[in-house]
């Protein structure tokens, strides 16, 4: 029969509250308290060894105990007994501080961006008409191109003839003049 593990009371402060239970490590503590963290490592949970306080932990092993650390009474006695003074702060026109509210962020203004989708709209129209006038000019210099390459072909095609004519004159003169 293996033996059994001997149990240890852990206590940790919930509130007004300090909550015990039995168990065989700090770990297992930690778990039926629910803790995220190692409350033992940040030095919030302990070890309990004053017999009255561990009884009830130890009659329930696992189980949190839930045990008040003083009456209302004694909580309530326990607060200052001054009021704590507001920070003091800068007051406007005689107002105090108290009654001035946090400055809200203002509404977000839509100014800059219809200033700009109507920039933007001009500019892509003014685009489309600089396009249009562009494709006219090349419309144009492409008719005056065609004008000027017919006018280029005429020119070398009277010059060739002119050029064949004077080549056939010369050879039958060349000919003529060896006899």
């Amino acid at each position: 029969m293996p033996a059994r593990q001997k149990l240890k009371v852990y206590r940790t402060p919930i509130g007004f509250h300090d909550a015990y239970v039995a168990a065989s490590s700090q770990k297992a503590a930690l778990e039926a308290w629910g803790a995220d963290a190692n409350l033992f490592a940040r030095g919030v949970a302990e070890v309990v060894t004053d017999p009255k306080l561990t009884e009830a932990a130890l009659s329930q092993p696992g189980v949190v105990i839930r045990k008040a650390r003083g009456t209302a009474a004694e909580h309530i006695d326990a607060l200052p007994k001054t009021k704590a003074k507001a920070p003091a702060s800068k007051s406007r026109k005689g107002v105090p501080a108290a009654e001035i509210a946090e400055p809200r962020t203002p509404r977000p203004r839509r100014d800059a961006m219809n200033r700009t989708a109507e920039a933007l709209s001009e500019a892509e129209a003014r685009h489309s008409d600089e396009a249009r006038a562009f494709a006219e000019r090349e419309k144009k210099l492409a008719q005056d191109r065609r004008k000027l390459e017919q006018a280029q072909r005429k020119e070398s095609d009277r010059l060739q003839r002119s050029f064949d004519r004077a080549k056939a004159e010369y050879q039958t003169a060349a000919r003529n003049w060896e006899r």
